[in-house]
């Protein structure tokens, strides 16, 4: 007889709850943090698929030398910008002028929900490089100086393919990126007011109509029973049977069979 003790609960869920790990994305926010220090306050990894890493604002343009120059990411990939601050529009489903007044005075008491690694600013710049060596990617991230004049220092020095970025994030989100050769428009005219890709900036011909297609939901009524036209069809049906009915016993196979047998035909020319 075997001893062996299966396997208990306690054990068996400290199985499952043991994370997957990826040790050489952890190695590498080990290596931005050895040589970034208290620059990086925060990361996270996802096992197989990327790597997140969150910097302080100061360190912005420093971080940039050191994954190009230090860690190997030479391949500069895109830089944006993130707002944080809800969209107070929601579907554009209303229109009118006091519609853009409620939206924004909405706008001005919302709270930030900031996504992966946190964020402390409404607005909060991002960049991804490449290491092409190790095929590895990474994904950096620093909130601006304030919500008012968002600043951060500018990665055309280190990456001279960042300045159409930064031009583009300085032109739809109002970040500035200071050290930057000319921040000039590349999309909108030169006297255009506002960042078209803030979430507070009103599209105003959708205040005046709103956007195609869009349609209030109404629930579906609930189907209707019809009441049978003649009443006399919900009326018991009652049971029809020979007053002289031969009772059979279904219990006593011979009786049975001997009770429903076919009689025979009469002979012909009998009367």
């Amino acid at each position: 007889m075997s001893t062996d003790a299966p396997a208990t609960t306690d054990e068996a869920s400290d199985d499952e709850a043991t994370e997957e790990r990826d040790e050489a994305r952890e190695a590498l926010v080990a290596s931005l943090r050895h040589h970034l220090g208290d620059a990086v306050v925060g990361s996270e990894v996802l096992p197989g698929l990327d790597t997140h890493v969150r910097l302080t604002t100061e360190s912005w343009g420093e971080a940039a030398q050191v994954v190009r120059y230090d860690l190997g990411f030479r391949y500069f990939c895109f830089l944006s910008v993130l707002d944080w601050l809800p969209s107070p529009y929601g579907r554009y489903l209303e229109t009118g002028s006091e519609t853009l007044e409620r939206v924004s005075a909405a706008a001005d008491q919302a709270e930030i929900t900031p996504g992966i690694c946190g964020a402390d600013r409404r607005f909060q710049v991002f960049a991804r490089v490449r290491n092409l060596s190790t095929n590895e990617m990474l994904c950096l991230r620093a909130d601006t100086s304030s919500d008012e004049d968002p600043t951060v220092p500018t990665w055309v020095n280190t990456y001279a393919g960042a300045e159409w970025h930064e031009r583009e994030a300085w032109e739809m989100f109002g970040v500035t990126f200071d050290g930057h050769p000319g921040l000039r428009n590349l999309y909108l005219p030169g006297d255009f007011e506002g960042y078209p890709l803030r979430k507070d900036f009103p599209l105003l011909a959708r205040l005046v109509k709103p956007w195609p297609g869009i349609v209030d939901v109404e629930p579906m009524p609930e189907p209707e029973v019809a009441e049978p036209a003649n009443p006399a069809l919900e009326a018991p049906v009652a049971e029809v049977s020979a007053p002289d009915a031969p009772v059979i016993d279904v219990s006593d196979p011979e009786a049975s069979a001997a009770d429903t047998s076919v009689p025979e035909a009469p002979p012909e020319g009998a009367s």
